[in-house]
């Protein structure tokens, strides 16, 4: 069986696994279950959510204001656990998945709300700024926030490449980081709105921790999802800012239907954005575990 069969297999299994934990909580009556130059690999599978919504789209000049309004059920099986995803070919946490000496979380320094540089550099990678906030909950628990969790961040540059991999050096660290959730459940990073490289939608990928003092090494997480996000708002960024144009094209010959993680639904993953190119963009989203 070749790679994209065992990765496709591995999307299968995922999701059978997630279907079945919904089905049993519901039969309970209890909470719902809830680059280097950038490979096509990242496999996987999610579930679509059990709730409606509708997205209203207005684009100017500048850039594309995207908002999702979710209707959500007052049934606790609602609160459904984020989907299980592939960590991809770089997730660079000390983990089999790529290379166990590539691990930026036993860096002093990982830490950190803004990922836009290499740890200790003040030179920043380009690209159209971008605050991710990110509330953490528990699907065991209708949804109550998740204080004191670790979430570790990481995605492409605006070119398609993943730092660490492009030069075989953990030194090179921009666009990964690490930070606990408050008391509200929430974590911020300052960051850039993600390219899109062949074969794949944009997308973030994040680890959970239980906590920061666990958060040194994959073998300590309790989930691993990917963030999707609205096309018309990525095309008016491809379109508009510089050093994107590649992802324009790769863009335009991909969809969530054809991606490999994301062609069984986004609607526990997908942010909401809102913003421009000139001013930067705000992305939000609640995801669910079951701790």
């Amino acid at each position: 069986m070749n790679e994209l069969s065992l990765r496709r297999a591995s999307a299968a299994a995922s999701r059978r696994r997630a279907l079945s934990a919904i089905a049993g909580a519901g039969a309970l009556g209890a909470l719902g279950a809830t680059g280097l130059l950038g490979l096509s690999g990242c496999g996987g599978g999610g579930d679509e959510a059990e709730t409606s919504s509708t997205t209203t789209t207005s684009t100017g000049s500048t850039g594309t204001t995207t908002a999702n309004t979710g209707t959500v059920s007052t049934n606790p099986a609602s609160c459904s656990v984020v989907p299980e995803e592939t960590a991809g070919p770089y997730p660079a946490d000390g983990s089999m998945a790529s290379n166990t000496t590539y691990n930026v979380l036993a860096l002093a320094g990982i830490v950190r709300s803004d990922i836009r540089s290499n740890i200790g550099s003040s030179t920043q990678v380009g690209g159209v700024p971008l605050t991710l906030t990110l509330t953490l909950t528990n699907a065991s628990a209708s949804c109550a926030s998740l204080a004191g969790y670790a979430i570790y961040l990481w995605h492409c540059s605006r070119e398609g490449n993943y730092s660490v991999y492009t030069t075989s050096n953990v030194s090179d660290n921009a666009l990964r980081g690490v930070q606990e959730t408050n008391a509200s459940g929430q974590v911020t990073f300052t960051t850039i709105v993600p390219g899109c490289y062949a074969g794949r939608m944009p997308h973030m990928h994040l680890e959970v921790y239980p906590s920061l003092a666990k958060a040194t090494t994959a073998s300590n997480k309790v989930k691993t999802t990917q963030l999707a996000f609205p096309t018309e708002t990525l095309r008016t960024v491809y379109s508009t800012a510089s050093g994107y144009t590649a992802s324009l094209n790769n863009l335009g010959n991909i969809s969530f239907a054809s991606d490999n993680v994301f062609s069984d639904g986004t609607s526990l993953e997908m942010v909401t954005m809102a913003g421009s190119v000139s001013a930067g963009y705000t992305a939000n989203i609640s995801i669910a575990i079951a701790a």
